[in-house]
C-alpha cells in the first residue's frame, strides 16, 4: 500500500488488483472525484462480465465492470464496446447508468474495463426478491409498463445520429446470430443434446423476411433493470450483447424470461414475475406494438429462436464454471445443465418439432 493512494488489502475479490487500479481510479473517472481508501466489492447475480462496486472513504460509489477471468470467446466480454454502447445512449431518453471512464490498458488490473456511475434502486433477480425489494403491487405493474416503454425507445434510436451505426452490419443479423452461437455451443458444449442441433436446423430453414434494423440489447429482462421503489425504470444493464438486428429478438427474450405465476421456473431459476402483480405477456406484446408501432406477427419464430440462443449462453456459463473462470461454482450445477435443456425443449416447442 502506497501512502499517496492507501487502499483496503482485506477481502479484495478476484479479479481486482488496487495496487494498480485504485490510482487510476483516483485520477482518471469523469466528473466524479474518489476519496481514498477505496473498497472493492464483488457484486453476485451476473454470469458474463464480472461486476464491481467501487466505495471512497465517504460512502461515494461507483460501478467498475471486467471481462470473467481466465479465457472467454474472443467476440464475447469486450466492456469497451460496452461503454462505447451506454455513453452513446446516454442523451436519448433511454434509461442507462452514466459512463465514468474506460480503461484498455491491461496492466492496470489485468484486463479491459470500464467505471460508471452507481444508480440507486433494486434489481429483481428471482421471485424471493420481489416481496422485500418491489412489495407495492401498482409499483410492480408499472415496471412491467416502463421496460416495454424504455425498449420501445431504445428501438426507436437513431443509430446514426448517437454513433452507433457501426456498432455492427446492419444486415444479415439473424444469419450472424445463427452462425454465433452455434459455434459458441460447439465451443462450450458439455454434453450431446440432439435436440439442440435439430432446433438449429429448424431455425435455419424457417427464418422470417428480415425486418426493421436497429439497436437490440440481447439480454432485455427484468433483471438486468434498476427499478425504484415506485416501478420507475432507472436504468437498463448489461449491454455487452447489444448488436444492431431484428428488434424482435429483444421482444421475444423478454416474453421468455416473464414467466407468468401460474407457470413454473425454472431448474435454476425462479423468475421474480411469478410473484404476481406484473401485466401478463398479452398486455406487454401488445403495448409494445402500440407504442413502437412495430408488427409482432413474427414473433413466435423469435420465441424459438431465444429458446436456443439461451441454451447456447448457457451452456457457456456451464462451461466456465466447469473450468473454474467464472469463481465459485454454484451448488447446483446439474440443475443448471438441466436448465439449458429445458430452454432447448421449449425452444422447439415454439417450432412444432422434436
Amino acid at each position: 500500500m502506497t501512502h499517496e493512494h492507501p487502499h483496503v488489502d482485506d477481502g479484495v475479490p478476484p479479479g481486482i488488483t488496487p495496487s494498480s487500479l485504485t490510482p487510476w481510479l483516483l485520477g482518471h473517472l469523469d466528473g466524479v472525484e474518489l476519496r481514498p481508501p477505496l473498497r472493492y466489492t464483488s457484486v453476485a447475480g451476473g454470469h458474463s462480465c464480472l461486476t464491481y462496486v467501487v466505495t471512497d472513504a465517504d460512502g461515494r460509489r461507483a460501478v467498475l465492470r471486467r471481462p470473467p477471468l481466465g479465457h472467454a470467446l474472443a467476440t464475447a466480454h469486450d466492456v469497451v464496446r460496452e461503454h462505447r454502447i451506454i455513453s452513446a445512449l446516454a442523451e436519448t431518453g433511454v434509461p442507462v447508468a452514466p459512463a465514468l471512464a474506460v480503461c484498455t490498458d491491461t496492466e492496470v488490473n489485468g484486463a479491459p474495463f470500464f467505471v460508471m456511475d452507481h444508480v440507486d434502486g433494486v434489481v429483481l433477480h428471482v421471485l424471493d426478491d420481489v416481496a422485500t425489494l418491489l412489495p407495492d403491487v401498482a409499483a410492480r405493474r408499472r415496471a412491467g409498463f416502463e421496460l416495454v416503454d424504455a425498449l420501445a425507445a431504445l428501438h426507436g434510436v437513431d443509430v446514426d445520429a448517437v454513433g452507433l451505426g457501426d456498432l455492427s452490419r446492419r444486415t444479415g443479423y439473424l444469419d450472424r446470430q445463427l452462425k454465433r452461437w452455434a459455434a459458441q455451443w460447439e465451443a462450450s458444449r458439455t454434453r450431446e443434446l440432439p435436440l439442440m442441433d435439430l432446433l438449429h436446423r429448424w431455425l435455419v430453414e424457417h427464418r422470417p423476411a428480415e425486418g426493421a434494423t436497429g439497436v437490440v440489447h440481447g439480454d432485455f429482462r427484468l433483471g438486468n433493470m434498476i427499478l425504484g421503489p415506485d416501478g420507475e425504470l432507472r436504468a437498463i444493464l448489461d449491454w455487452e450483447l447489444c448488436t444492431l438486428g431484428d428488434q424482435l429478438a429483444d421482444v421475444a427474450y423478454l416474453m421468455r424470461s416473464w414467466v407468468q405465476p401460474d407457470e413454473p421456473g425454472s431448474n435454476h431459476l425462479d423468475p421474480p414475475t411469478r410473484a404476481g402483480g406484473f401485466p401478463d405477456r398479452d398486455e406487454l406484446v401488445e403495448r409494445y406494438r402500440r407504442v413502437s408501432g412495430r408488427s409482432v406477427d413474427d414473433l413466435g419464430y423469435w420465441m424459438a429462436f431465444n429458446a436456443w440462443r439461451s441454451a447456447a449462453i448457457a451452456e457457456g456459463v456451464l462451461r466456465r464454471y466447469l473450468d473454474g473462470a467464472m469463481g465459485t461454482r454454484p451448488d447446483d450445477l446439474d440443475g443448471f445443465a438441466r436448465g439449458v435443456e429445458a430452454s432447448v425443449a421449449n425452444g422447439a416447442s415454439w417450432a412444432g418439432i422434436g
